[in-house]
Protein backbone atom coordinates (compact mmCIF):
# COMPACT_ATOMS: atom_id res chain seq x y z
CA UNK A 1 0.00 0.00 0.00
CA UNK A 2 1.57 3.66 -0.84
CA UNK A 3 0.64 6.83 -0.44
CA UNK A 4 -0.39 8.43 -4.18
CA UNK A 5 -1.32 12.04 -4.90
CA UNK A 6 -3.16 12.57 -7.93
CA UNK A 7 -3.00 16.51 -9.54
CA UNK A 8 -5.48 16.86 -12.31
CA UNK A 9 -7.85 19.86 -13.36
CA UNK A 10 -10.05 17.06 -15.69
CA UNK A 11 -12.40 15.22 -13.28
CA UNK A 12 -13.02 12.28 -15.71
CA UNK A 13 -9.29 12.20 -15.48
CA UNK A 14 -9.12 12.32 -11.56
CA UNK A 15 -11.64 9.30 -11.52
CA UNK A 16 -10.56 6.72 -13.74
CA UNK A 17 -6.81 6.96 -12.04
CA UNK A 18 -8.91 6.94 -8.53
CA UNK A 19 -10.34 3.59 -9.73
CA UNK A 20 -7.48 2.38 -10.79
CA UNK A 21 -5.49 2.87 -7.46
CA UNK A 22 -8.31 2.30 -4.76
CA UNK A 23 -8.66 -0.87 -5.93
CA UNK A 24 -5.30 -1.90 -6.10
CA UNK A 25 -5.19 -1.09 -1.88
CA UNK A 26 -3.01 2.52 -2.08
CA UNK A 27 -4.31 5.55 -0.12
CA UNK A 28 -5.46 8.27 -2.53
CA UNK A 29 -5.04 11.76 -2.49
CA UNK A 30 -6.36 14.40 -5.33
CA UNK A 31 -5.78 18.23 -5.96
CA UNK A 32 -6.25 20.84 -9.38
CA UNK A 33 -3.09 22.80 -9.39
CA UNK A 34 0.20 22.61 -9.33
CA UNK A 35 0.84 24.87 -6.10
CA UNK A 36 -1.97 22.46 -4.18
CA UNK A 37 0.46 19.88 -4.91
CA UNK A 38 3.77 21.15 -3.60
CA UNK A 39 2.03 21.59 -0.51
CA UNK A 40 0.68 18.35 -0.49
CA UNK A 41 4.30 16.63 -0.75
CA UNK A 42 5.70 18.45 1.14
CA UNK A 43 3.05 17.71 4.02
CA UNK A 44 2.72 14.53 3.72
CA UNK A 45 4.90 11.58 2.70
CA UNK A 46 3.88 11.17 -1.08
CA UNK A 47 4.89 7.74 -2.94
CA UNK A 48 3.63 8.67 -6.11
CA UNK A 49 2.31 11.76 -8.05
CA UNK A 50 0.79 11.27 -10.98
CA UNK A 51 0.23 14.60 -12.35
CA UNK A 52 -1.37 16.47 -16.00
CA UNK A 53 1.35 18.17 -17.89
CA UNK A 54 -1.18 21.22 -18.21
CA UNK A 55 -2.10 22.15 -15.12
CA UNK A 56 -3.96 25.72 -14.76
CA UNK A 57 -1.05 27.57 -12.86
CA UNK A 58 2.13 25.32 -13.38
CA UNK A 59 3.53 23.37 -16.78
CA UNK A 60 3.72 19.39 -15.79
CA UNK A 61 7.24 19.22 -16.15
CA UNK A 62 7.88 22.33 -13.35
CA UNK A 63 5.96 20.54 -11.34
CA UNK A 64 8.30 17.40 -11.80
CA UNK A 65 11.30 19.37 -11.58
CA UNK A 66 10.07 21.16 -8.19
CA UNK A 67 9.40 17.58 -6.93
CA UNK A 68 12.48 16.00 -7.74
CA UNK A 69 14.71 18.59 -6.28
CA UNK A 70 12.85 18.33 -2.60
CA UNK A 71 11.78 15.01 -2.66
CA UNK A 72 13.80 12.66 -4.42
CA UNK A 73 12.19 9.54 -3.16
CA UNK A 74 9.32 10.39 -4.81
CA UNK A 75 8.34 9.17 -8.07
CA UNK A 76 6.61 10.82 -10.69
CA UNK A 77 4.38 9.57 -13.24
CA UNK A 78 3.16 12.78 -16.06
CA UNK A 79 -0.09 12.48 -17.92
CA UNK A 80 -0.60 14.46 -21.03
CA UNK A 81 -3.27 14.18 -24.12
CA UNK A 82 -0.63 15.36 -26.54
CA UNK A 83 2.85 14.05 -25.69
CA UNK A 84 4.81 13.13 -28.31
CA UNK A 85 8.43 10.83 -28.25
CA UNK A 86 10.37 14.44 -27.25
CA UNK A 87 7.88 15.21 -24.53
CA UNK A 88 8.94 11.68 -23.02
CA UNK A 89 12.37 11.90 -23.54
CA UNK A 90 12.38 14.92 -22.15
CA UNK A 91 10.11 14.10 -19.08
CA UNK A 92 12.28 10.93 -18.25
CA UNK A 93 15.11 13.27 -18.80
CA UNK A 94 13.85 15.61 -15.91
CA UNK A 95 13.23 12.71 -13.46
CA UNK A 96 9.77 10.80 -14.73
CA UNK A 97 8.96 7.28 -13.89
CA UNK A 98 6.72 7.21 -17.06
CA UNK A 99 4.73 9.56 -18.99
CA UNK A 100 0.93 8.31 -19.77
CA UNK A 101 -0.90 9.45 -23.10
CA UNK A 102 -4.52 10.09 -22.43
CA UNK A 103 -6.64 8.28 -22.98
CA UNK A 104 -5.08 5.69 -21.24
CA UNK A 105 -6.86 2.59 -20.41
CA UNK A 106 -6.73 1.06 -16.54
CA UNK A 107 -3.83 -1.89 -17.26
CA UNK A 108 -1.60 0.74 -18.46
CA UNK A 109 -1.89 2.94 -15.75
CA UNK A 110 -1.88 -0.12 -13.34
CA UNK A 111 1.64 -1.02 -14.99
CA UNK A 112 2.99 2.48 -14.93
CA UNK A 113 1.79 2.53 -11.00
CA UNK A 114 3.17 -0.47 -9.61
CA UNK A 115 6.87 0.19 -11.80
CA UNK A 116 6.80 4.26 -10.51
CA UNK A 117 6.66 2.84 -6.88
CA UNK A 118 9.03 -0.60 -7.10
CA UNK A 119 11.07 2.53 -8.48
CA UNK A 120 10.57 4.35 -5.98
CA UNK A 121 10.82 2.13 -3.30
CA UNK A 122 14.36 0.90 -4.09
CA UNK A 123 15.43 4.56 -4.23
CA UNK A 124 14.17 4.67 -0.32
CA UNK A 125 15.75 1.53 0.35
CA UNK A 126 19.16 2.62 -1.49
CA UNK A 127 18.76 5.89 0.45
CA UNK A 128 18.38 4.30 4.29
CA UNK A 129 20.83 2.13 3.41
CA UNK A 130 23.54 4.92 2.93
CA UNK A 131 22.10 7.01 5.56
CA UNK A 132 22.88 4.21 7.95
CA UNK A 133 26.45 3.47 6.60
CA UNK A 134 27.35 7.04 6.20
CA UNK A 135 25.59 8.62 9.57
CA UNK A 136 26.45 5.71 11.90
CA UNK A 137 28.70 3.84 10.66
CA UNK A 138 31.21 5.12 7.49
CA UNK A 139 31.50 2.09 8.85
CA UNK A 140 29.53 2.80 11.71
CA UNK A 141 30.65 5.67 14.00
CA UNK A 142 34.32 3.74 13.13
CA UNK A 143 36.22 7.22 11.83
CA UNK A 144 39.65 7.63 10.99
CA UNK A 145 42.56 8.18 9.04
CA UNK A 146 44.72 5.91 10.73
CA UNK A 147 46.01 2.94 9.20
CA UNK A 148 45.17 0.51 11.38
CA UNK A 149 41.58 1.86 10.88
CA UNK A 150 41.44 1.45 7.71
CA UNK A 151 42.94 -1.55 7.28
CA UNK A 152 39.81 -2.70 9.38
CA UNK A 153 37.19 -0.77 6.64
CA UNK A 154 39.19 -2.85 3.96
CA UNK A 155 38.62 -6.09 6.05
CA UNK A 156 34.97 -5.13 7.10
CA UNK A 157 34.20 -4.98 3.58
CA UNK A 158 36.15 -8.02 2.17
CA UNK A 159 34.18 -9.88 4.64
CA UNK A 160 30.78 -8.69 4.79
CA UNK A 161 29.64 -10.56 2.00
CA UNK A 162 29.95 -13.83 3.54
CA UNK A 163 29.28 -15.85 6.79
CA UNK A 164 32.34 -16.23 7.94
CA UNK A 165 32.55 -15.69 11.51
CA UNK A 166 34.13 -12.58 12.84
CA UNK A 167 36.18 -11.92 16.14
CA UNK A 168 36.60 -8.68 17.25
CA UNK A 169 38.92 -7.90 19.66
CA UNK A 170 40.21 -4.57 21.87
CA UNK A 171 39.68 -2.66 25.41
CA UNK A 172 35.87 -1.41 26.13
CA UNK A 173 34.73 1.48 23.73
CA UNK A 174 36.63 0.95 21.04
CA UNK A 175 33.99 0.60 18.86
CA UNK A 176 33.58 -3.54 18.58
CA UNK A 177 29.89 -2.77 18.40
CA UNK A 178 29.79 -0.40 15.61
CA UNK A 179 32.18 -2.76 13.87
CA UNK A 180 29.23 -5.85 14.26
CA UNK A 181 26.87 -3.47 13.14
CA UNK A 182 28.79 -2.32 10.33
CA UNK A 183 29.65 -6.16 8.96
CA UNK A 184 25.43 -6.70 8.82
CA UNK A 185 24.52 -3.33 7.47
CA UNK A 186 26.57 -3.73 4.53
CA UNK A 187 26.12 -7.76 3.82
CA UNK A 188 23.13 -9.19 1.88
CA UNK A 189 21.61 -9.85 5.66
CA UNK A 190 21.02 -6.38 6.12
CA UNK A 191 17.34 -6.42 5.84
CA UNK A 192 17.35 -9.68 8.54
CA UNK A 193 17.70 -8.72 12.19
CA UNK A 194 20.96 -7.97 14.24
CA UNK A 195 20.86 -9.53 17.69
CA UNK A 196 23.07 -8.42 20.52
CA UNK A 197 23.72 -10.12 23.57
CA UNK A 198 26.03 -9.07 26.15
CA UNK A 199 26.81 -12.40 27.70
CA UNK A 200 28.89 -10.35 30.21
CA UNK A 201 25.75 -8.61 31.65
CA UNK A 202 23.47 -11.86 32.14
CA UNK A 203 24.01 -14.35 34.73
CA UNK A 204 25.50 -18.14 34.14
CA UNK A 205 21.30 -19.33 35.02
CA UNK A 206 19.72 -17.24 32.54
CA UNK A 207 22.63 -16.93 29.46
CA UNK A 208 22.31 -20.41 27.69
CA UNK A 209 18.38 -20.50 28.39
CA UNK A 210 18.60 -16.37 26.97
CA UNK A 211 20.35 -17.78 23.76
CA UNK A 212 19.17 -20.99 22.82
CA UNK A 213 15.65 -20.88 24.15
CA UNK A 214 14.20 -23.22 26.40
CA UNK A 215 10.55 -25.80 26.54
CA UNK A 216 8.22 -25.78 29.05
CA UNK A 217 9.50 -27.68 32.38
CA UNK A 218 12.84 -27.47 31.58
CA UNK A 219 13.69 -25.25 35.17
CA UNK A 220 11.98 -23.36 38.08
CA UNK A 221 9.58 -20.55 35.46
CA UNK A 222 9.54 -21.80 32.59
CA UNK A 223 6.01 -21.86 31.75
CA UNK A 224 5.90 -22.13 28.37
CA UNK A 225 7.96 -22.51 25.21
CA UNK A 226 10.53 -19.84 24.45
CA UNK A 227 12.44 -19.13 21.66
CA UNK A 228 16.43 -17.93 22.15
CA UNK A 229 18.06 -15.33 20.40
CA UNK A 230 20.03 -17.52 17.64
CA UNK A 231 16.52 -18.30 16.63
CA UNK A 232 15.48 -14.45 16.73
CA UNK A 233 18.80 -13.71 14.47
CA UNK A 234 17.83 -16.16 11.74
CA UNK A 235 18.38 -14.60 8.65
CA UNK A 236 20.30 -12.35 9.80
CA UNK A 237 23.07 -11.46 12.29
CA UNK A 238 23.69 -12.50 16.11
CA UNK A 239 26.82 -10.15 17.72
CA UNK A 240 27.79 -11.95 21.38
CA UNK A 241 30.01 -9.25 23.81
CA UNK A 242 31.98 -10.10 26.38
CA UNK A 243 32.25 -13.67 25.15
CA UNK A 244 35.24 -14.37 27.03
CA UNK A 245 33.21 -14.28 30.08
CA UNK A 246 31.13 -17.50 28.72
CA UNK A 247 30.95 -20.13 31.30
CA UNK A 248 32.36 -23.68 29.96
CA UNK A 249 28.30 -24.97 29.46
CA UNK A 250 27.69 -22.51 27.07
CA UNK A 251 30.82 -22.49 25.11
CA UNK A 252 30.50 -26.11 24.58
CA UNK A 253 26.60 -25.09 23.29
CA UNK A 254 27.93 -22.89 21.21
CA UNK A 255 30.88 -25.23 19.14
CA UNK A 256 27.91 -27.17 18.40
CA UNK A 257 26.06 -24.19 16.85
CA UNK A 258 29.64 -23.18 14.77
CA UNK A 259 30.15 -26.67 13.49
CA UNK A 260 26.96 -27.83 12.81
CA UNK A 261 24.54 -24.43 12.13
CA UNK A 262 21.98 -26.22 14.47
CA UNK A 263 20.91 -25.91 18.18
CA UNK A 264 18.46 -27.53 20.85
CA UNK A 265 16.94 -25.57 23.38
CA UNK A 266 17.38 -26.04 26.73
CA UNK A 267 15.35 -29.23 28.10
CA UNK A 268 14.77 -30.45 24.32
CA UNK A 269 16.61 -33.15 22.27
CA UNK A 270 14.94 -31.56 19.07
CA UNK A 271 17.54 -30.20 16.41
CA UNK A 272 16.56 -26.45 14.98
CA UNK A 273 18.53 -25.56 11.94
CA UNK A 274 19.93 -22.12 11.68
CA UNK A 275 20.83 -19.16 9.01
CA UNK A 276 22.76 -16.98 11.12
CA UNK A 277 25.76 -14.95 10.72
CA UNK A 278 28.24 -14.36 13.93
CA UNK A 279 29.91 -12.02 15.85
CA UNK A 280 31.91 -12.24 18.73
CA UNK A 281 33.88 -9.70 21.18
CA UNK A 282 35.97 -9.83 23.86
CA UNK A 283 38.19 -7.46 25.66
CA UNK A 284 39.89 -10.16 27.10
CA UNK A 285 43.04 -12.31 26.02
CA UNK A 286 41.02 -15.28 25.01
CA UNK A 287 44.62 -16.76 24.32
CA UNK A 288 45.89 -16.19 28.25
CA UNK A 289 42.10 -17.62 28.65
CA UNK A 290 42.88 -20.84 26.89
CA UNK A 291 46.28 -21.40 28.63
CA UNK A 292 44.66 -21.11 31.67
CA UNK A 293 41.82 -23.17 30.90
CA UNK A 294 39.17 -20.45 31.13
CA UNK A 295 38.27 -21.02 27.31
CA UNK A 296 38.15 -23.89 25.17
CA UNK A 297 40.90 -24.35 22.69
CA UNK A 298 38.96 -25.60 20.18
CA UNK A 299 36.27 -23.09 20.38
CA UNK A 300 39.00 -20.45 20.44
CA UNK A 301 40.35 -21.73 16.68
CA UNK A 302 36.15 -21.79 15.77
CA UNK A 303 35.32 -18.14 16.17
CA UNK A 304 39.11 -16.85 15.19
CA UNK A 305 38.30 -17.25 11.78
CA UNK A 306 38.74 -13.51 10.84
CA UNK A 307 39.82 -11.61 13.62
CA UNK A 308 39.71 -7.61 14.25
CA UNK A 309 41.49 -6.03 16.61
CA UNK A 310 40.39 -2.54 17.69
CA UNK A 311 43.58 -0.36 18.39
CA UNK A 312 42.49 2.68 21.89
CA UNK A 313 41.69 5.78 20.98
CA UNK A 314 44.83 6.95 22.90
CA UNK A 315 47.07 5.65 20.34
CA UNK A 316 45.23 7.13 17.09
CA UNK A 317 45.30 10.68 18.10
CA UNK A 318 44.97 12.55 15.24
CA UNK A 319 41.46 10.76 14.64
CA UNK A 320 40.14 12.89 17.58
CA UNK A 321 39.43 15.80 15.60
CA UNK A 322 37.31 13.81 13.47
CA UNK A 323 35.52 11.61 15.88
CA UNK A 324 34.78 14.92 18.29
CA UNK A 325 33.31 16.83 15.20
CA UNK A 326 31.40 13.56 13.81
CA UNK A 327 29.63 13.33 17.60
CA UNK A 328 29.20 17.01 17.90
CA UNK A 329 27.14 17.52 14.84
CA UNK A 330 25.26 13.89 15.54
CA UNK A 331 24.11 15.18 19.44
CA UNK A 332 23.76 18.70 17.95
CA UNK A 333 20.69 17.27 16.07
CA UNK A 334 19.93 15.15 18.07
CA UNK A 335 19.57 18.10 20.99
CA UNK A 336 18.25 20.71 18.47
CA UNK A 337 20.82 22.61 19.92
CA UNK A 338 23.05 25.10 17.54
CA UNK A 339 26.51 23.89 18.17
CA UNK A 340 28.72 23.95 15.40
CA UNK A 341 32.48 23.43 15.92
CA UNK A 342 35.39 23.09 19.03
CA UNK A 343 38.21 25.74 19.66
CA UNK A 344 41.19 24.50 19.02
CA UNK A 345 42.43 24.54 22.85
CA UNK A 346 39.21 22.35 23.52
CA UNK A 347 40.38 20.03 20.46
CA UNK A 348 43.68 20.40 22.01
CA UNK A 349 42.61 19.14 25.04
CA UNK A 350 40.73 15.62 23.21
CA UNK A 351 43.67 15.34 22.19
CA UNK A 352 46.51 15.03 24.84
CA UNK A 353 43.53 13.06 26.94
CA UNK A 354 44.54 9.28 27.97
CA UNK A 355 41.00 8.16 27.20
CA UNK A 356 40.54 4.92 29.51
CA UNK A 357 36.81 4.59 28.21
CA UNK A 358 37.95 5.23 24.62
CA UNK A 359 35.54 6.38 21.94
CA UNK A 360 32.59 5.29 24.28
CA UNK A 361 33.71 8.29 26.86
CA UNK A 362 35.00 10.54 24.02
CA UNK A 363 31.38 10.59 22.90
CA UNK A 364 29.75 10.43 26.17
CA UNK A 365 31.92 13.73 26.52
CA UNK A 366 30.44 15.32 23.51
CA UNK A 367 27.22 14.52 24.66
CA UNK A 368 27.56 16.32 27.73
CA UNK A 369 29.39 19.55 25.83
CA UNK A 370 26.78 19.93 23.64
CA UNK A 371 24.05 20.05 26.51
CA UNK A 372 25.44 22.00 28.63
CA UNK A 373 26.99 24.08 25.72
CA UNK A 374 25.43 27.56 25.70
CA UNK A 375 26.95 29.39 22.59
CA UNK A 376 27.50 27.86 18.65
CA UNK A 377 31.10 26.96 19.98
CA UNK A 378 32.32 24.80 22.18
CA UNK A 379 35.52 25.56 24.47
CA UNK A 380 37.63 23.99 27.43
CA UNK A 381 35.50 25.45 29.67
CA UNK A 382 32.51 23.37 28.26
CA UNK A 383 34.49 19.94 28.53
CA UNK A 384 34.30 18.00 32.11
CA UNK A 385 36.31 19.63 34.67
CA UNK A 386 38.03 16.09 35.45
CA UNK A 387 39.29 15.95 31.97
CA UNK A 388 40.26 19.66 31.50
CA UNK A 389 42.12 19.04 35.17
CA UNK A 390 44.15 16.05 33.77
CA UNK A 391 45.05 18.34 31.16
CA UNK A 392 46.65 20.56 33.08
CA UNK A 393 48.34 18.07 35.79
CA UNK A 394 51.48 17.49 33.25
CA UNK A 395 52.42 21.30 33.16
CA UNK A 396 51.74 21.92 36.58
CA UNK A 397 53.96 18.64 37.69
CA UNK A 398 56.66 20.46 35.28
CA UNK A 399 56.52 23.95 36.41
CA UNK A 400 56.72 23.08 40.25
CA UNK A 401 58.62 19.70 41.02
CA UNK A 402 62.16 20.26 41.00
CA UNK A 403 63.43 16.87 39.50
CA UNK A 404 63.40 13.74 41.92
CA UNK A 405 65.65 10.88 41.23
CA UNK A 406 63.84 7.70 39.01
CA UNK A 407 61.79 5.05 40.63
CA UNK A 408 62.87 1.32 40.19
CA UNK A 409 61.48 0.22 37.07
CA UNK A 410 58.43 -2.11 37.77
CA UNK A 411 57.01 -5.09 36.00
CA UNK A 412 55.09 -3.70 33.58
CA UNK A 413 52.10 -5.80 34.43
CA UNK A 414 52.28 -4.22 38.17
CA UNK A 415 52.57 -0.40 36.52
CA UNK A 416 49.62 -1.08 34.44
CA UNK A 417 47.66 -2.54 37.21
CA UNK A 418 48.39 0.32 39.78
CA UNK A 419 47.40 2.99 36.96
CA UNK A 420 44.13 1.50 36.21
CA UNK A 421 43.37 1.11 40.24
CA UNK A 422 43.98 4.89 40.70
CA UNK A 423 41.71 5.96 37.47
CA UNK A 424 38.72 3.72 39.05
CA UNK A 425 39.31 5.24 42.83
CA UNK A 426 39.35 8.78 40.83
CA UNK A 427 36.04 7.90 39.27
CA UNK A 428 34.43 6.87 41.77
CA UNK A 429 35.41 10.05 44.14
CA UNK A 430 34.82 12.07 41.37
CA UNK A 431 31.10 10.41 40.89
CA UNK A 432 30.36 10.46 44.74
CA UNK A 433 30.96 6.70 45.20
CA UNK A 434 28.08 6.25 42.33
CA UNK A 435 29.20 3.05 40.42
CA UNK A 436 27.05 3.33 37.58
CA UNK A 437 28.11 7.26 37.21
CA UNK A 438 31.41 6.39 37.21
CA UNK A 439 30.93 3.37 34.70
CA UNK A 440 29.64 5.67 31.84
CA UNK A 441 32.15 8.74 33.10
CA UNK A 442 35.09 5.56 32.00
CA UNK A 443 32.97 4.77 29.07
CA UNK A 444 32.77 1.15 30.33
CA UNK A 445 29.89 -1.27 31.00
CA UNK A 446 28.60 -1.77 34.85
CA UNK A 447 29.80 -5.68 34.88
CA UNK A 448 33.17 -4.84 33.63
CA UNK A 449 33.43 -1.52 36.36
CA UNK A 450 32.38 -4.31 38.92
CA UNK A 451 34.45 -7.25 37.97
CA UNK A 452 37.99 -4.65 38.22
CA UNK A 453 36.18 -3.26 41.69
CA UNK A 454 36.44 -6.95 42.63
CA UNK A 455 40.30 -7.57 41.28
CA UNK A 456 41.79 -4.54 43.09
CA UNK A 457 39.52 -4.69 46.03
CA UNK A 458 38.51 -1.35 45.47
CA UNK A 459 35.26 -0.85 47.72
Amino acid sequence: MAKVLVADSDPQSQESLHDVLVRSGHIVEATTTGEAAIRAVDDGDIDLLICDADLPDLPGIELLAAVRRSHPTTAVILTTAFGSVDDAVHAMREGAADLLRKPFSADQARLAIDRALERSLLVRENQNLRQALDDRVQIGNLIGEDPRMQAIFKTVRAVADTRTTVLVTGESGTGKTVVARGLHALSPRRNGPFVEVNCGALPETLLESELFGHVRGSFTGAIKDKPGKFEAAHGGTIFLDEIGTSTPAFQVRLLRVLQDRVLERVGDNRTIALDVRIVLATNLDLEQAVRDGRFREDLYYRINVVSIEMPPLRQRQEDIPALAMHFLRRFAKDHGKRVERLTPAATAVLRRARWPGNVRQLENVLERAVVFSQSPVIDVADLPPNLVEQDALPAAANAATPPVALEPVQPLRTALDAAERRILEQALVHCDGNRERAAKVLGINRSTLFAKLRRYGVR
